[in-house]
């Protein structure tokens, strides 16, 4: 994922770099020239996790299942585990929080390890248990649930409130990218639900789906807010060019997360409240879910419109590419919440469909990224 251009604030780009694409090494570049040099790894980058955890979680959704799949799938959350562990270590080696919290750009992307860990929680859930038994799976879901909620439940409030008090924009700033502070409680709200049984009845329980709701209200609201931002500055300025076509899918996911989340939460309440409770809100989780769902279905239609575009006019590689592979992912789990609450067969197989995509969009995106990674540590050998 890569930020705008158009904020009036900027950092330093290294070496005459493209400042939009951070580079993937995990240790920040030794300055020799006197200027304030960028840190190697920025937080976009934990849109890997984001992308390849949501991969094997959306297999587990899939209303149809195929010889392999699961095995494939917890493959791949073992993958999403490792890759956040060495994105994790590798940032925090860097003690670059403040700076990139003060680059109006980069701060946007605070909202990826949240989501990130609540991602692979979430797989923690769902396949952990055949690779580190069920207890562990539990404690590992509900820790990495707990941190990736606070932190972003954090990163919803306060970056809004660095964008009004200390940064500044170009009235064409606004892209994808600034959905990803407010995204997290959504993405919160969808995974807690899967904790709701495990907690304990009573109070514990109803605090828990009462919070997931919160939030889920939180992120919903404030992402459409967002939403219009983005779209008016698509239709009042110039198309979006470059690195920054791929951030336009990031509505997408957000949207698809809240389609999920309901749900998941219409799942969760029987076991909590009334029968006259649970029944309204399986009708929202339809009705809502499908209306929210169709929604999306424009927005897919905008973003694959603009990024084909894009690609005709020739979109080079960049950690940007990152930003197709989450919001498809969470299309196909919002695509099969709405066929298993209905019993649809189209929503069915056009789920298994969009899985077949985004496997395939994975493993493009994910090989580039090695071949990128690769060419950044050869340049830094032979420099």
């Amino acid at each position: 994922m890569t930020p705008h251009l158009s904020s009036t604030r900027t950092i330093p780009s290294e070496g005459g770099a493209n400042p939009a694409v951070p580079a993937l090494s995990g240790l920040p570049p030794r300055p020799t020239d006197g200027r304030v040099r960028r840190p190697a790894l920025a937080p976009s980058w934990f849109a890997a996790v984001m992308g390849t955890g949501i991969v094997a979680n959306a297999a587990v959704t899939l209303p149809h299942r195929f010889p392999g799949l699961r095995t494939g799938a917890t493959a791949i959350w073992v993958v999403a585990v490792l890759l956040l562990v060495a994105l994790t270590a590798g940032y925090g080696r860097q003690r670059a929080l403040r700076l990139h919290a003060a680059d109006p750009m980069q701060v946007q992307f605070f909202g990826a390890p949240a989501v990130a860990l609540l991602t692979v929680g979430a797989g923690a859930l769902q396949l952990g248990p055949q690779v580190i038994g069920a207890q562990a799976a539990l404690g590992v879901g509900w820790a990495l649930w707990s941190l990736g909620t606070l932190l972003g439940c954090v990163t919803a409030c306060t970056v809004p409130y660095l964008m009004i008090t200390r940064h500044s924009f170009a009235p064409d700033a606004a892209f994808g990218g600034w959905l990803l502070p407010v995204v997290p409680p959504l993405v919160s709200a969808a995974t807690g639900a899967l904790l709701v049984p495990h907690t304990p009845a009573g109070e514990p329980r109803l605090a828990l789906l009462l919070g997931c709701c919160a939030m889920f209200g939180l992120g919903l609201l404030a992402v459409l807010l967002v939403l219009s931002m983005v779209y008016s500055r698509l239709v009042h300025h110039a198309a979006p060019t470059g690195a920054t076509v791929p951030t336009v899918w990031i509505g997408l996911g957000a949207l698809s997360q809240a389609v999920t989340g309901l749900s998941l939460l219409a799942g969760a309440v029987p076991s909590v409240l009334s029968a006259s409770y649970a029944r309204g809100a399986a009708v929202l989780a339809l009705v809502g879910g499908v209306g929210l769902w169709g929604f999306a279905l424009l927005w897919l239609a905008l973003a694959s419109a603009l990024t084909v575009r894009e690609f005709r006019a020739g979109l080079p590689f960049s950690p940007a590419w990152w930003s197709f592979i989450f919001p498809l992912g969470a299309y196909v789990t919002a695509t099969s919440a709405v066929g298993l609450r209905s019993g649809s067969q189209l929503f069915g197989w056009a789920a298994a469909v969009l899985y077949g995509l985004l496997v395939a969009a994975w493993i493009a995106v994910g090989g580039r990224s090695l071949r990128h990674a690769a060419a950044q540590a050869g340049g830094r050998r032979r420099a």
